[in-house]
């Protein structure tokens, strides 16, 4: 599955501001290598009904969206972490606090910075 973002915007993570993050029509959301949040963008906001306010500091996998703590998800997020090579896209359906959302995944892990993302696209 190829990816829906840019490889032009990846290139620039380590510098990406609430601002920009904010215009993108994908959801993204900056975690740390356990999984905390520290940036959680209007798209996925909107998509999860969560405000960024209630995401940022809280666990993406077992406190925000625990739908995804399984071996697909967060299996595959923690095996990525650990070799220093996170670059997996895959559909996937949210279910948590909301209706079954088909959506595509992209987690990546951006070296440079040393920092990980999880970005997200709600399929049709």
């Amino acid at each position: 599955m190829t990816s829906f973002v840019p490889e032009t915007f990846l290139q620039r993570l380590a510098t990406l501001q609430r601002a920009e993050a904010d215009m993108q029509d994908f959801g993204i959301v900056k975690v740390d290598d356990a999984g905390i949040i520290q940036l959680y963008n209007r798209y996925e906001s909107e998509l999860a009904g969560i405000a960024p306010s209630d995401a940022e500091g809280k666990n993406f996998f077992t406190q925000v969206a625990p739908c995804t703590n399984n071996r697909l998800f967060y299996g595959r997020f923690k095996e990525g972490v650990a070799a220093n090579n996170l670059n997996v896209s895959l559909p996937y359906t949210f279910t948590y606090k909301m209706r079954p959302t088909n959506v595509r995944i992209h987690m990546y892990r951006d070296n440079a910075s040393k920092t990980n993302w999880v970005f997200v696209k709600k399929r049709a």
